[in-house]
């Protein structure tokens, strides 16, 4: 039987324990071209710290999809208020809804290269006209073991991040790295789509 959790949740308490304040400055730079006070939904959103937690200070309206009921529950603890559902990406409903922003941290390199493909399809289609997306991947296409999980990660590289993008109507217009060393892909919904 699959693990819709892709290895989190037997990892759950181990990765919270292990989980810093890394990335919070470059989220926060990318929030500030979502509208202010507008809806974000945060896939995988895990515990909520700090990612969730950082934007429902900031006065964003927060929705997470997760799941591992372990994480999910310590995001709703963490970010107070917010909407949270235990879903897969590949699965989810998005509540129903569209939103402003979409953040995905360190979980799109965990899908295969189609299942990215459909994701990035999938949250393009969420987003209003004008709408947010930041994920994390490295810039080069690589391969290497998730630490925690075991799993097999796969970054399809920027070039191939950037054509992905700009053909489902959601071109790149900024990229990021954090003090760890984590690089971010920003796009934003066009009005069109190809």
């Amino acid at each position: 039987m699959s693990d819709p959790s892709l290895g989190w949740e037997g990892v759950a308490e181990r990765f919270a324990a292990l989980r810093s304040g890394i990335g919070v400055d470059v989220v926060l730079r990318w929030a500030g071209h979502v509208r202010p006070g507008g809806a974000i939904v945060d896939i995988g959103c895990g515990t909520g710290f700090p990612i969730g937690r950082a934007l429902s200070d900031a006065g964003f309206r927060m929705f997470g999809i997760d799941p591992s009921p372990t994480l999910l529950a310590a995001y709703r603890r963490n970010v107070p208020g917010a909407l949270a559902a235990e879903e897969g990406v590949e699965v989810s409903r998005f509540f129903d809804r569209r939103f402003d922003g979409a953040v995905m941290v360190g979980l799109l390199f965990l899908l295969t290269e189609e299942r990215q493909r459909q994701v990035l399809t999938r949250i393009a289609d969420i987003l209003h006209p004008g709408g947010q997306l930041l994920f994390s991947a490295p810039e080069q296409p690589c391969q290497w073991t998730d630490s925690l999980t075991g799993r097999v990660s796969r970054s399809l590289g920027l070039s191939e991040y950037r054509r992905i993008l700009t053909e489902i109507g959601c071109p790149l217009v900024e990229r990021y790295s954090d003090e760890g060393g984590n690089h971010y892909c920003h796009a934003r919904r066009s009005d069109y789509r190809a």
